[in-house]
């Protein structure tokens, strides 16, 4: 669709892309009686977080970098499914609705305002054109990158504490993964940011000249998505994931052993609550003080040939789209053209009733050329007859058909009137 719109950013933010999330959720009572699948959750979930984290550092669509961001925050959701937090998971997906609504719908403000241009390459110095915007993105993006005390701080830091204290291999692979994911998504949220609103203009005059704020309306509705952003986490915490208390407990089911919110409450050591929180503020000071005094760092770094080689990976998605279209969707359209030509507009019509139809038709119409109105063939057609009734009559006499048992007056009726229908097609 165009946009962002407020539509589409609530569809990417809060419901479209959440209701596998939700599905989840509601299948706890299964999950928590199979080891095996919430195993592969929190890894799937760990390894999703990461690739699309990796891949949203390269994107120079607007859109897109918001889209991974999203991609990446659902990983951090079924990562907590995985690890039995179905609560937690969903007082994620709650507050991840509102700062990530905040961002598409500010997205939106900008490529309109903009004149449709969406790569962020081509903007820049923003700053003094949208200042509300801007304020309404850096509230969006610290919330994303879970920043103390905003909204996205008390789900996402509490995902990470909780994969930290299941004290297994899955859980803590997925903590260091999702800690590492945590550092890339304050990198690539501020290298928007930058690029967007903090360094030199690049972009075409006329489309300066054109920048405005949004209306009213729209104003109003990123100001509201805004303060959810900063109190919602805050003020519901306790109602989500608060201990002892049971306000999903109809709806969500947890294994008594896999319990673990008390443990990742106080026994974690300190500088494992700190990671997470210390690899987004050095991602997040990386990008400010990258873009903002030595931009052609990464220039340097592209320009040699491992540097090209990771970007292109990493733009290209790992990728997964070319393996997609040449394997599978290339193989899938060659097979379904074989099965189209060569066995349904084949095999099934010659066989099916488009062949059944036209055999019988074309029977009855060699059968109706023996009506000719001569005599003459009308007396073939009686002499044929009735030497086949005399050989029926006079064959056990002509062969001894007690040696061929086989040949009984059956048989033979069907073989006479098999060979004459075959005649009749010959015909």
């Amino acid at each position: 669709m165009e946009g962002p719109t407020p539509v589409s950013a609530l569809i990417h933010a809060a419901t479209l892309v959440t209701a596998g999330i939700y599905l989840l959720l509601r299948s706890s009572w299964l999950l928590e009686y199979s080891p095996l699948s919430l195993i592969v959750i929190v890894l799937v979930g760990s390894i999703t977080a990461f690739f699309a984290a990796t891949s949203g550092l390269v994107q120079n669509d607007i859109k897109r970098i918001v889209a991974f961001s999203t991609i990446s925050q659902l990983g951090y959701m079924v990562a907590a499914i995985g690890l039995s937090q179905y609560n937690v998971a969903l007082f994620h997906l709650v507050n991840h609705a509102f700062f990530k609504a905040l961002l598409f719908l500010s997205a939106g403000q900008i490529i309109h305002s903009m004149m449709d241009e969406q790569d962020v390459r081509k903007l820049g110095g923003l700053i003094n054109f949208l200042p509300f915007t801007y304020s309404i993105m850096v509230i969006g993006s610290l919330s994303l990158l879970a920043t103390p005390f905003l909204t996205g701080f008390y789900s996402k830091d509490l995902i990470i504490e909780l994969a930290y204290s299941k004290y297994s291999f899955t859980g803590t692979f997925s903590y260091y993964l999702l800690s590492v994911t945590a550092g890339l998504t304050a990198f690539y949220s501020f290298r928007l940011i930058m690029l967007t609103f903090l360094t030199v203009p690049n972009g075409s005059k006329i489309k300066y000249l054109n920048v405005h704020e949004s209306n009213l309306v729209v104003i109003i509705s990123l100001f509201t998505l805004s303060i959810f952003s900063i109190f919602f986490g805050y003020l519901f915490s306790d109602l989500f994931v608060g201990i002892g208390n049971n306000a999903f407990s109809s709806a969500l089911f947890v294994h008594p052993n896999n319990v673990n919110l008390v443990e990742a409450e106080f026994s974690i050591p300190l500088i494992f609550k700190l990671l997470p929180v210390t690899l987004s503020a050095i991602g997040a000071a990386i990008a400010i003080i990258t873009y903002q005094t030595k931009p052609e760092l990464f220039t340097f770094i592209t320009d040699s040939v491992l540097g090209k080689n990771v970007y292109t990976f990493l733009n290209g998605k790992y990728f997964f789209d070319v393996i997609y279209n040449h394997y599978i969707i290339r193989k899938s359209l060659n097979y379904g053209y074989y099965i189209t030509n060569i066995l349904e507009k084949g095999v099934f019509e010659i066989m099916g009733p488009y062949g059944l139809s036209n055999v019988l038709f074309k029977t009855g119409n060699n059968i109706s050329k023996m009506d000719t109105g001569i005599i003459t063939s009308y007396a073939l057609y009686i002499v044929l007859g009735l030497i086949s009734l005399i050989f029926l009559v006079f064959f056990p006499a002509i062969i001894d058909i007690s040696n061929f048992p086989i040949f009984t007056l059956e048989l033979r009726l069907f073989i006479i009137y098999l060979a004459s229908f075959i005649l009749y097609l010959v015909l």
